[in-house]
């Protein structure tokens, strides 16, 4: 009840809904007598990540991954590593007491930006399509390397031994192995889908196989979160054919209420966690906690930034080919990217998954100033850049470049064409209805005239200026005049409930193609 209430309110105001959804978990935490919620640190990682990751990969577009995979590696590699390392050093510089396994693992946990929470800023803002990619790209993979070392961590602490040597020969064999095993599972699931035409049995399968992915994964101590990817990608890419229309609809519906649901809960149960987390503190001051979150926090932002900037045009700067084929980008860009690190349900259920005790029984050191600090660089993250980030954009100036919608005009228009030219062939034969031919013809010219009109447009154009724009008007308000008529004949008992929920659902398919036309 409070996401969707919280949903509505943030579209209201213009408040990114994960920052508002935080808040407002903090502020029912502070509510005296309010039930506990809190995660199960075994079953956190489980019950959310695979089925966020999912969705997140099965609707990326392959071809701007392949397109940005340089700038996406160096985000999901080699800043996750920076930052690592950088807010270890920091760690156990301010923290004599905690070791530098333990400092690695805080590193770990708060070096993936979380993808939903920079995603739901950006996607209310208009800005470059390849930013936005970038982003989405470097979120699939980053939480990878650094549950990844994550783990290595947690059997260094553990065991209390563990060589460096040894974690960095099994890193590629981890993520290989994880790469792997969603491949293996992709294409079982591919054999699957495409003998079958049975909408819920085929969601049913959908959701259940980012599950399929990650556990084998982890069981085998490969990267769950590489599965899961590798999945998502290769079904993402084959779903066009693999499924009917019908059930790609109802598909597309069930994962865009699941992603809310899950996202919206997991933000909420985020701001829940502040009396778990304070009550496991107990001998370090207020002020030195203070300072202690604020130098990660401030070592969390600045490690982005710093690595960006450089990752972004050292590499033109020295090669003269990849210059020739990918320009500098303009230095507004990088800053908004450098700027979208946002920690969200990665860092979080890491955090509180982490063991209680080593295997000799002794607790777990510095577990409880980890929780805290991790807890810290999520909500400063999230509410100082979250906020911020819009108003930079702003006064960047930064604007959408308008490749996505020329993108789509093309695609309709090819796709009308393709179209045409098999009505006109039709219209050879004799055995073809004359009248129905020339309608269907007529009907993809109009299309087409349409579609060249926006092409010679030198800006976005006003789609009540588009020639067909009163035309879909006419075509909305005669669809309404049905609907409003199915409703007459069922009120009068002419019809059941059947009926008019399967005419209706013609009727609002139409009203969807004539709005997504539109825009």
């Amino acid at each position: 009840m409070i996401v969707a209430a919280l949903d509505i309110v943030a579209r209201r105001i213009g408040l990114p809904y994960p920052v508002l959804l935080v808040l407002s978990g903090l502020a029912l935490s502070l509510i005296p007598f309010l039930p506990h919620v809190g995660f199960n640190p075994e079953l956190a990682l489980l019950i959310f990540l695979p089925p966020l990751l999912y969705p997140a990969a099965l609707f990326t577009s392959w071809r701007d991954f392949r397109r940005n995979l340089r700038t996406i590696a160096l985000l999901a590699f080699g800043l996750v590593l920076a930052t690592t390392l950088s807010v270890a050093w920091v760690a156990h510089v301010l923290i004599p007491d905690l070791p530098w396994a333990a400092a690695l693992i805080l590193g770990a946990i708060v070096s993936p930006p979380d993808a939903i929470a920079a995603t739901a800023v950006l996607q209310r803002m208009k800005i470059p399509r390849r930013i936005v990619a970038v982003l989405e790209g470097e979120s699939l993979v980053n939480d990878s390397i650094a549950l990844i070392v994550y783990r290595f961590g947690i059997v260094a602490v553990v065991t209390g031994s563990l060589s460096v040597t040894t974690a960095a020969l099994k890193l590629p064999v981890v993520a290989l192995g994880g790469v792997l095993v969603g491949w293996l599972v992709a294409v079982i699931v591919h054999w699957l889908q495409r003998r079958l035409d049975d909408p819920p049995v085929q969601i049913t399968i959908s959701l259940l196989t980012p599950f399929a992915a990650y556990l084998p994964a982890e069981q085998l101590g490969l990267s769950g979160v590489l599965a899961v990817v590798t999945a998502g990608l290769y079904i993402g890419w084959r779903s066009p054919v693999m499924i009917t229309a019908r059930t790609r609809l109802e598909a597309f519906s069930f994962w865009r209420m699941v992603v809310f649901l899950l996202n919206g809960i997991i933000f909420i149960l985020i701001g829940l966690q502040l009396p778990a987390v304070v009550s496991g503190l107990s001998i370090e001051s207020w002020p030195a906690l203070l300072l202690y979150a604020t130098a990660v926090s401030a070592t969390v932002v600045l490690t982005r930034i710093l690595w960006v900037f450089p990752a972004a045009y050292l590499p033109r700067l020295l090669s003269k080919t990849l210059r020739g084929r990918d320009p500098y980008p303009a230095w507004q860009h990088v800053a908004i990217v450098a700027w979208s690190g946002m920690r969200g349900v990665v860092s979080l259920a890491a955090a509180l998954a982490l063991p209680l005790a080593t295997a000799g029984g002794a607790p777990f050191p510095g577990r409880n100033e980890i929780i805290f600090l991790s807890f810290s660089v999520i909500l400063v993250t999230l509410v100082f850049q979250g906020l911020t980030l819009p108003l930079l954009i702003r006064a960047l100036r930064v604007e959408d470049d308008g490749e996505s919608h020329r993108e789509e005009r093309i695609a309709r228009k090819h796709a009308n064409q393709a179209a045409l030219a098999y009505v006109e062939t039709l219209a050879e034969k004799p055995d073809h209805h004359a009248a129905r031919i020339s309608r269907l013809r007529d009907e993809y010219r109009e299309r087409i005239a349409q579609l060249e009109y926006c092409d010679e447009l030198t800006a976005e154009p006003d789609p009540e200026q588009l020639p067909a724009s009163h035309f879909n008007h006419l075509v909305r308000e005669a669809l309404q005049v049905e609907r409003r008529k199915l409703v007459e004949l069922r009120n009068q008992h002419q019809i059941n409930d059947e009926t008019l929920r399967l005419v209706q659902r013609d009727i609002d398919l139409a009203e969807t193609r004539i709005a997504e036309a539109d825009h």
